[in-house]
Order: C-alpha cells, then sequence, then structure tokens
C-alpha cells in the first residue's frame, strides 16, 4: 500500500451562512395562531441567540457569518442536469495527500467488483478494533461528495477511533439513480463477507450515508445475508419525504441544509427516478427494524434532520434494537464534519469509537 505524501490538511473553510442571532420571520409578532383543522401554527417573529451551552468554537462559528437564507438556498438550488453535473464534479475534490499526512494515515484509491473504493488505514490502529473494519458510505444528497471526497469522513473516523475503513465511492445520479448506490453497497459488502466475519464490520457514515448504511441493511436482511456487527448513523437522512417535523421547525435556522424545499427535494427526486419516496430502501425509516445490528445515532438541537434521527431511534427501539441516540447542543447538520476541532466533533468521533469496541466481534 502506498503512503500518501507529506503535507499540512488545512483548516476546512466556513462558507456556510452563520450568525449569532437569527430571525424568523412569519405571521403576527406578538404571539403563536392556530389555523383550524389543519393543526399548523403561525409563529411571529423569533429571535434566537447563539447558543449558552454549546463549545467556544461553535459559537464563534455562528458569530463569524450572517443567518442563513432560504430564498438564496432556493434560488441556488441546481434545475437542469448539467447543473446537476457541475455541483457533483464540483464537489468530488479532496486532497488526499494532505488528509493522510494530517491524520496520520494511508489513503489507497481501489476496485472491488467494479465499486470504486477508498481503503483507509491509521498508522496506529488500536489494538481493541484489531481484526474490525468501518465499511463507510458518504454523504450528499445521493449527488454530491462523490470521487476522492468520498474518503473525507472514513478518514476521520479511522484516524480518531483507530479502525480501518473501506470507503464506497458509490454510483450517483443522474446518471445513475436508484437502486445503483444500495446494490454498490451490497456488492462491496459481500465480497467483504469471503474474507471476514460480519460481526467484525461497522458500516454507517453522514446525512445520506446514514441513510444508505440504513437502508442496506434493509438491503441485505432482505436477501439472507448476515448482518454487520453495528451502525453509525450519522444524522442520517432516513425519510426523503417532507414529513419530519425539524424540517419545519427547523428551516432557516439549520446553517447546513437551510431548507428542504431546494436541493434535498431535488435531489430526492432526481434519485428516486420515479420510484415511491416511501420505499424502505430508498426512505429507510418505513421499512421493519427486527434483527437490525446495536445502532448510534446522532444529531443536534438545530439540525433539521433531528427529526429523522429521532424517528428511527424510537422505531429501533420498539424493534428491541439495541440504539444510541446523541444529540449535540447548537449542533446543525453535520456541524462535527465542518468544525472538526470542536469538543462537540471530538467527543462524537471518541463516542463512536467505543461503540464499535463495545459491538463489533
Amino acid at each position: 500500500m502506498k503512503r500518501l505524501s507529506n503535507r499540512t490538511l488545512p483548516a476546512v473553510p466556513l462558507t456556510l451562512s452563520l450568525a449569532l442571532v437569527f430571525t424568523v420571520a412569519g405571521g403576527q409578532p406578538a404571539a403563536a395562531q392556530g389555523s383550524g383543522a389543519s393543526g399548523s401554527w403561525t409563529i411571529g417573529e423569533r429571535v434566537v441567540p447563539a447558543p449558552a451551552g454549546a463549545s467556544e468554537e461553535l459559537r464563534s462559528a455562528l458569530a463569524a457569518m450572517p443567518a442563513p437564507n432560504v430564498a438564496t438556498s432556493l434560488a441556488q438550488a441546481p434545475q437542469t442536469e448539467e447543473q446537476w453535473l457541475a455541483i457533483q464534479s464540483a464537489t468530488a475534490n479532496a486532497n488526499l495527500a494532505q488528509m493522510a499526512d494530517a491524520y496520520g494515515l494511508s489513503i489507497e484509491k481501489d476496485e472491488i467488483e467494479g465499486v470504486t473504493v477508498y481503503r483507509v488505514t491509521p498508522d496506529k490502529v488500536d489494538p481493541r478494533h484489531t481484526g474490525h473494519l468501518f465499511l463507510h458510505v458518504h454523504g450528499g444528497a445521493y449527488v454530491l461528495n462523490g470521487g476522492d471526497n468520498s474518503a473525507t469522513e472514513a478518514a476521520l473516523v479511522a484516524a480518531r477511533a483507530g479502525i480501518p475503513a473501506i470507503s464506497v465511492d458509490y454510483r450517483m445520479p443522474p446518471k445513475h439513480p436508484f437502486p445503483a448506490a444500495v446494490e454498490d453497497v451490497v456488492t462491496v459488502y459481500r465480497h467483504l463477507l469471503e474474507s471476514r466475519s460480519a460481526k467484525s464490520i461497522a458500516i454507517g457514515g453522514t446525512s445520506t450515508g446514514g441513510g444508505l448504511s440504513l437502508a442496506s441493511v434493509h438491503k441485505f436482511r432482505d436477501l439472507g445475508l448476515e448482518l454487520p456487527g453495528a451502525i453509525y448513523a450519522g444524522t442520517p437522512w432516513a425519510d426523503l419525504t417532507k414529513t419530519g417535523d425539524s424540517l419545519f421547525t427547523k428551516e432557516g435556522l439549520d446553517r447546513v441544509l437551510v431548507t428542504y424545499d431546494g436541493l434535498l427535494k431535488g435531489a430526492a427526486l432526481l434519485y428516486a427516478d420515479g420510484h415511491d419516496l416511501k420505499d424502505p430502501l430508498i426512505s429507510p425509516l418505513y421499512g421493519e427494524f427486527e434483527g437490525f445490528p446495536p445502532t448510534y445515532l446522532i444529531t443536534g438541537t438545530r439540525d433539521m434532520f433531528l427529526s429523522d434521527t429521532a424517528r428511527t431511534h424510537r422505531k429501533l427501539r420498539a424493534a428491541g434494537v439495541v440504539a444510541d441516540l446523541h444529540v449535540y447542543e447548537g449542533v446543525a447538520h453535520a456541524d462535527y464534519l465542518i468544525l472538526v476541532d470542536s469538543p462537540e466533533s471530538k467527543d462524537m468521533f471518541q463516542e463512536v469509537g467505543d461503540f464499535f469496541k463495545k459491538h463489533l466481534e
């Protein structure tokens, strides 16, 4: 395996809309108004201060930029196949050499039965993870963050947990809509089972990575495959419909996602390609969870996918599955992958590594 060159990983640029104070406008300023039988509420002007209970690093990030703008987010959403392909290409790049040096690991691009993968190996594997493997599935609304960038989160987990990883650079729409992504994860997982125990494997990722991991486990079970030893579902996009309460209550507050009705809605329809959005292999929340592996779930109080995460947790618990839900104060969607040196991020990855140690064989 070739060790990548020696460079320093630059700070992650914060190009998201942030502010110390968020203002969400709507309805009458003085009070909430009911709307009859529909059950909808119109909430008046609201000022949301920076979260006093969050870390200084997170509060500083919130203070550094203006509040999220829903109208701008809607206007910037891709509308044509050419625009989707352009943003897909723009989010595919990462400096693997810098990443490898900064985190003390090696990264090797490879292929497993026609599926592109990245093998990520820490220089120092935790002795308790000897024989374990993290099967990483990247996020990006099923359309973004492929290519070299798909290995970014895998590198963070591998470095901080001390566990080897394989990241799946699955096929994406518009060229390859559902079920291509699920098929690619299944292909890699089947291959791994030829040489190792399923219970030595943890599968997971953030956002789409969490949702696709859950959907893939549904598929593993349908195929009669032995299931992994653990799942890491970081703020999973487990329901591609606009159903979760937090998609409404956190709109304009989540500095990462901002709103469902722009890029997210477009990506959901692009990925589903005419299939029912409630198909459990698209929106795994609508599947049955009996027999699922122990699952670690993460979200934050400003995360638009808080409801997806909480609803998934409740379904897992109802099915008798071991499921740990961790909610971080003031954290928006996947903040732990943006502010990687914040206490919240460091704590989260430490917890994930400990969860793997507890449940992998």
